[in-house]
C-alpha cells in the first residue's frame, strides 16, 4: 500500500509531516493509517536533530475532511468499532505527547477526524479563505466524535462551546475559530506554512485556558455548575430529539465523563459509546443516507449524457417562491439571472427578498457588503421579454393555472432560444399536460422547489414522455449548483413528494375530525420524528393551497385523495393559516407561546376528548405514506428506493433516523405493513387498501435493500 505521509525536514530543525492520500481529492482517515503514522512519530522521537513538527496536507483544497465512513460498515461487532477509536486514540496520545513543538497548519475543511488530528497537536494555525471550515459533524451520523474530540474540544474552548459544537454539528469560519480559541492564528494561504514553523521555533507552551464569558467561568469552574451545563444540555437535547437519537446524549456523558475523571477515562467512555453508536440502527440509517447523496451527486439523471453549458438564467415571477430561486441562483450557483414579471411591484419583492437573505450574512460577518452588492448585481428584472434570448433555462414560477403556464410555454418559446429549457416550478399539475402547449416540447421539464427555497434541499425534477436526456441532465445540473438535492421523477399529479405527503396529511385531518385534538395530533408526529406536526404544516405550507392541490390530485389518482370536509369548512371561516393570521393556531403572540385556536373545533363541529394514543395517531398517518411511496416505485414514478428515502427525508421531515419510508419499511417487515393496512381498511375503508407490490413482498420476505 502506498504511504499517505511523507516526513521532510527542514535546515532550521522543523520537520513537516504531510498528508496525501494517493488518488483522493481529500484526505480522509482510514483503519490501515494507523501504523504508517506511528511509524512516522516513531522515527521522529528518535531523531534528535528534529526541533519541532507541522502538521500539513499535500492536498490543494482540503486539510483533512474527516474520518472514512466506509469502514465503520465494516464493522460486524461493538468490538470492531471500539478497536477503530482506540487506534485513533493511541496515534493521537503519541502525537501529543511529543515533547517538541506540535503546529497543524490548517487550509481548507478540517472536519470531524480532521479536527481531532489538529486538537492533539500542540498549536493550530489555519488560512483565512472560504475554504477554511472546521467542525464535528460526527452527530449527523448518529455517532460521536470517536478520536478524543469529546475529551479534547472542550479543554482548548470550554465545555459549553464544545457541546453546541458536537451536539449540533455545525462548522466554524476561522475567524470564529480563533475568536472562540479553537485556532491560535489566521493568516493568508501563502503564508501558512511559514507561520507554523516560525510558531513551532518558539518552542513548546503550555496548554492555553478556554476562552470562557464570566458566566462560564463560574459554571464550568465548580463541579456544581458543570453539573448544571450537563443537565440543561440534555433537557434541551430531549425536546429536541424526541429520544430519537441517542448519539447526543451519549456525547453529554462523554464530555461529563471527561471532566471529573480525567482525560485517560474520559477516552475510554468515548470508545466504548463510539462502539455501541456505531452499531444502532439509527447510525446506519444515518449513513445510508450520506452515502447515497454522495452517490447522486455523481449522477446526471440520465445515463451517459452529459448536461448541456449553463450561463444565464430567467426567472417567471416574483413571488415568494420565485424571489427565492432567483436568489439561490444568484447567490448559490453564481449565474447570472433575469427575473419578470407583470408589474414592477413584483419585481421589487423579488430583489428585496434576495437583498433580506444576503444581508443576513453580511450581519453575521460570513459575507462583506461588497460581496452582498455584488452578487445582487447578478440579477436584473423587467416586465417585458427583454434580455432573455440567451436564456439557457427559464423556471416558471407562476400561479397553479393550467392555462396560465401554457401561455407561458408559448411566450417563452416565442422570445428565447430554440435551445432553452421551460421549467415549471408547479407543485401538482402535470408537466405532460404543460408541455401540451410547447412546440418545443422536450425542451419542457417540471423543477419543483419547495418552500422556503434558500432553506429546503429537495428538488424534484419532473420529465414528462416526450422530455429529452439533455434537458433532464442541465436540469439536475442546474439544481446542484443551486445547491440542492434533485431527485429525477416521472410525471404524474402531486409527482412523488406531495403525493406521498397528501395522504398523509388528509389522514390527520381525518383524526381531526374524529376528535382528537390540534397539539395533540401534531406532539404525536413530532414524537414520531417529523421536525413539525401536520396541522403546524398546514398553517404554514396555507390551508388553501391543500385545498387547491386535493382535487387536481383526486382527479388524476382516484377517491383515496378525496380530502376530508375539513378543509371546506376552514376556507369557509377565511382560515388560510399563518400567511392571514388565523388557522388552527394563534398568531398574535411570540412563537414561543403558541397556542391552539380553540375557535377552530367549532367551525369544524368537533369536540376535542382524550383522543387515541400518540402512537397510533402517528401510525394511522404514516401507514398511509409508506403504502403511497410503494405505490409510486411500483408504478415508476421514482426509479429507486433511494431516491423514494431520499426525497421523503430532504423533501417534507421523514424522520432521518429512520433512514426513508423504504428503510423503514425494511425495518418493519412488508408483512407487518400489509396487516395494519388491512386492518385500517376494514375500519375506514378502502383509501387504506395495500397496494400490490407491497402484498408481492410480503408473500417473498422480500426487502427494497438487500
Amino acid at each position: 500500500m502506498e504511504n499517505s505521509f511523507k516526513l521532510t525536514r527542514n535546515d532550521n530543525g522543523i520537520a513537516i509531516l504531510t498528508m496525501d492520500v494517493p488518488g483522493e481529492t481529500m484526505n480522509t482517515l482510514r483503519a490501515e493509517f494507523g501504523e504508517q503514522i506511528s511509524t512516522m512519530l516513531e522515527e521522529i522521537k528518535a531523531d534528535s536533530q528534529i526541533a519541532g513538527l507541522v502538521v500539513a496536507s499535500g492536498k490543494p483544497d482540503s486539510f483533512v475532511a474527516g474520518a472514512d465512513i466506509s469502514m465503520l460498515d465494516a464493522c460486524q461487532t461493538e468490538e470492531d468499532a471500539k478497536q477503530l477509536s482506540q487506534q485513533g486514540h493511541q496515534v493521537f496520545l503519541a502525537l501529543e505527547g511529543l515533547n517538541i513543538p506540535v503546529v497543524a497548519a490548517i487550509h481548507g475543511p478540517c472536519l470531524g477526524g480532521g479536527l481531532e488530528l489538529a486538537l492533539a497537536c500542540h498549536q493550530r494555525v489555519c488560512t483565512d479563505s472560504k475554504k477554511t471550515m472546521m467542525g464535528v459533524p460526527e452527530v449527523q451520523l448518529g455517532l460521536l466524535p470517536g478520536g478524543g474530540g469529546t475529551q479534547r474540544l472542550p479543554r482548548l474552548v470550554g465545555i459549553t462551546k464544545a457541546l453546541d459544537l458536537m451536539l449540533t454539528g455545525k462548522q466554524v469560519r476561522p475567524k470564529q475559530a480563533k475568536k472562540m480559541g479553537l485556532v491560535d492564528d489566521v493568516v493568508p494561504e501563502s503564508i501558512l506554512l511559514q507561520t507554523a514553523i516560525d510558531m513551532a521555533l518558539k518552542g513548546k507552551k503550555a496548554p492555553k485556558k478556554p476562552k470562557l464569558s464570566t458566566v462560564n467561568k463560574v459554571l464550568e469552574g465548580t463541579a456544581v455548575g458543570r453539573n448544571i451545563i450537563f443537565d440543561q444540555a440534555l433537557k434541551q437535547v430531549n425536546k429536541k430529539t424526541q429520544g430519537n437519537y441517542p448519539a447526543p446524549e451519549k456525547i453529554i456523558d462523554c464530555v461529563r465523563q471527561g471532566s471529573t475523571k480525567g482525560l485517560l477515562k474520559g477516552l475510554e467512555v468515548e470508545a466504548s459509546h463510539f462502539a455501541k453508536l456505531v452499531m444502532t440502527p439509527e447510525s446506519e440509517a444515518l449513513r445510508s443516507i450520506f452515502f447515497a447523496t454522495t452517490e447522486m451527486k455523481k449522477e446526471t439523471g440520465a445515463g451517459d449524457t452529459k448536461p448541456g453549458e449553463l450561463k444565464k438564467v430567467m426567472v417567471l415571477g416574483g413571488g415568494l417562491m420565485g424571489g427565492g430561486i432567483a436568489s439561490v441562483t444568484s447567490t448559490k450557483a453564481k449565474l447570472p439571472v433575469r427575473v419578470k414579471d407583470i408589474n414592477e411591484t413584483g419585481l421589487s419583492n423579488a430583489l428585496a427578498y434576495a437583498y433580506k437573505l444576503l444581508n443576513k450574512s453580511v450581519k453575521r460577518r460570513h459575507i462583506t457588503p461588497a460581496v452582498r452588492d455584488n452578487q445582487m448585481a447578478l440579477m436584473t428584472t423587467t416586465t417585458e421579454y427583454k434580455g432573455v434570448k440567451d436564456a439557457d433555462i427559464v423556471v416558471e414560477a407562476v400561479f397553479e393555472d393550467i392555462n396560465l403556464k401554457h401561455q407561458m410555454v408559448k411566450d417563452v418559446e416565442a422570445h428565447c432560444g430554440e435551445h432553452t429549457i421551460f421549467a415549471s416550478n408547479t407543485s401538482s399539475l402535470p408537466i405532460g399536460q404543460i408541455a401540451q402547449a410547447a412546440s418545443r416540447p422536450e425542451n419542457v421539464i417540471g423543477l419543483h422547489y419547495f418552500s422556503p427555497v434558500e432553506k429546503m434541499p429537495l428538488v424534484e425534477v419532473i420529465a414528462h414522455e416526450g422530455t429529452s436526456a439533455q434537458t433532464i441532465a442541465t436540469t439536475v445540473a442546474f439544481a446542484r449548483k443551486q445547491g440542492k438535492t434533485p431527485i429525477v421523477v416521472q410525471d404524474g399529479a402531486g409527482f412523488y413528494v406531495n403525493r406521498i405527503l397528501a395522504l398523509y396529511m388528509n389522514e390527520a385531518a381525518n383524526l381531526l375530525l374524529e376528535g382528537n385534538g390540534v397539539e395533540h395530533l401534531d406532539k404525536a408526529l413530532v414524537k414520531f420524528g417529523f421536525p413539525v406536526g401536520p396541522m403546524t404544516l398546514l398553517d404554514e405550507v396555507g390551508i388553501d393551497v391543500g385545498a387547491k392541490i386535493a382535487p387536481i390530485l383526486e382527479s388524476e389518482l382516484g377517491e383515496r385523495f378525496k380530502a376530508p370536509a375539513a378543509f371546506d369548512k376552514l376556507l369557509a371561516d377565511d382560515r388560510k393559516g399563518r400567511k392571514n393570521k388565523k388557522g388552527f393556531y394563534l398568531y398574535n403572540g411570540k412563537p414561543k407561546d403558541k397556542r391552539v385556536d380553540e375557535s377552530v373545533y367549532g367551525v369544524l363541529g368537533v369536540s376535542p376528548g382524550a383522543g387515541k394514543l400518540a402512537e397510533q395517531l402517528a401510525e394511522q398517518c404514516v401507514v398511509q405514506m409508506l403504502n403511497e411511496a410503494v405505490r409510486c416505485l411500483e408504478e415508476g414514478i421514482i426509479s429507486s428506493a433511494r431516491d423514494g428515502d431520499i426525497g421523503a427525508i430532504f423533501g417534507i421531515g421523514f424522520p432521518p433516523f429512520l433512514g426513508g419510508p423504504f428503510k423503514y419499511i425494511d425495518a418493519l417487515g412488508a408483512q407487518n405493513l400489509v396487516d395494519k393496512l388491512t386492518q385500517y381498511q376494514s375500519q375506514y375503508g378502502d383509501r387504506f387498501t395495500p397496494c400490490e407490490r407491497l402484498k408481492k413482498m410480503a408473500e417473498e420476505q422480500s426487502k427494497f435493500y438487500s
